[in-house]
């Protein structure tokens, strides 16, 4: 089993950033495949970075050249930093672990761009 703890969400203005973390606990070796989601309000679940463990990252296209994704395998941990926030990058945001096949999420942070 794998547990999932997110941090770092709130609210923030319009053009600011805020960097997401999410530490993975347990009974863990190396760990394939770390990614982050979102969900807007009313709308479905949507990528927004992905890492592999052995290939490159990839990014949603709404958030390229602004959010960057990197991982610390020796703390299991997944960060997400986001740049340029706008309004429509309001969402709770969902860490996601594939680890031997299976697929485990965090309880999701929200995050809030507004002024």
């Amino acid at each position: 089993q794998v547990q999932l703890v997110e941090s770092g969400g709130g609210l923030v203005q319009p053009g600011g950033s805020l960097i997401l973390s999410c530490v993975a606990s347990g009974t863990i070796c190396i760990i394939n495949t770390m990614a982050w989601y979102r969900q807007p309000p009313g709308k479905e679940r949507e990528l927004v970075a992905t890492s592999p463990a052995y290939s490159a990252t990839d990014y949603g296209d709404t958030v390229k050249g602004r959010f960057t994704i990197s991982r610390d395998d020796k703390k299991h941990t997944v960060y997400l930093q986001m740049n340029s926030l706008k309004p429509e990058d309001t969402a709770v945001y969902y860490c996601n672990v594939i680890y031997r096949g299976q697929y485990y999420w965090g309880q999701g942070t929200q995050v809030t761009v507004s002024s």
